[in-house]
């Protein structure tokens, strides 16, 4: 019984990934776009409203109170981060999907990059949500006083942001590559690929992580910019179907 359960799921969602697949070139373009703009959504209220409030830089204490104080943010801070991983994964899959009559084998290699950046910030939010662990009262941490645990607690948040730097890194040569297939289609606008490109440039400062954190509000402004310009396209004018097919058969 549990067996047939469990291939009735699997069916059930390689029909649903079938159609996905299926579907039109402009209906995958907004569905693209759908993800996008919560993986942007879900970075800012993440990153912008839960880290930025309540991770506070170079004091362990108050950090650690602000932690403890709004325990829930934080969680759901967490929560948020592993949803914008999840829609990120789906962004890569479609673009790839999408942008494979422009250059099959780009796009493949694009696709492997976004994904390395995914598994490498999913796999940093362990070290996000390991100051709950390291402040929680446990009766095997009396071995470390108070200070000791905050600033471990403050430990943990830097490796946090180190990893998620090592990932941007990634997703510069992915922004990079996608810049370059969207400049060369013909079924999006090249400003857009543009876009992409610089916004690739921007975040592959990461590759030398001081510079990167020392311009990553100017990074991010742009890189927001870039996105947003992109989630609108998608979402308002998906792409041009009559020459996405005719750029796929000549591929």
């Amino acid at each position: 019984m549990v067996e047939q359960v469990a291939v009735g799921s699997s069916n059930r969602a390689g029909l649903a990934w079938g159609g996905v697949r299926e579907a039109s070139p402009r209906l995958k373009a907004r569905i693209t776009g759908v993800f996008y703009l919560l993986t942007m959504l879900g970075g800012i209220f993440a990153q912008g409203f839960v880290s930025q409030r309540l991770v506070v830089d170079g004091d362990a204490a108050a950090t650690a109170t602000n932690i403890l104080t709004h325990k829930s943010l934080f969680q759901w801070g967490f929560t948020v981060y592993l949803i914008e991983m999840a829609c990120q994964i789906v962004i890569t899959a479609l673009l790839y999907d999408l942008l494979k009559p422009a250059g099959r084998s780009v796009s493949l290699v694009a696709a492997f990059l976004g994904l390395a950046g995914c598994v490498i910030k999913t796999f940093s939010r362990l070290f996000y949500i390991a100051p709950l662990f390291v402040l929680g009262g446990a009766h095997y941490l009396s071995v470390f006083n108070v200070e000791q645990l905050q600033a471990l607690a403050l430990l943990f948040l830097k490796v946090n942001d180190q990893g998620a730097g090592i990932a941007l890194a990634f997703f510069g040569f992915y922004a990079l590559l996608t810049g370059y297939l969207i400049f060369r289609s013909t079924f999006l606008p090249r400003i857009l690929g543009v876009l992409s490109v610089f916004g690739g440039l921007g975040w592959l400062t990461f590759l030398y992580p001081p510079l990167g954190h020392r311009l990553f509000p100017y990074l991010a402004a742009f890189g927001l910019l870039g996105a947003a310009s992109l989630i609108l396209w998608l979402l308002v004018f998906g792409v041009n179907e009559q020459r996405w097919k005719e750029q796929a058969r000549c591929g």
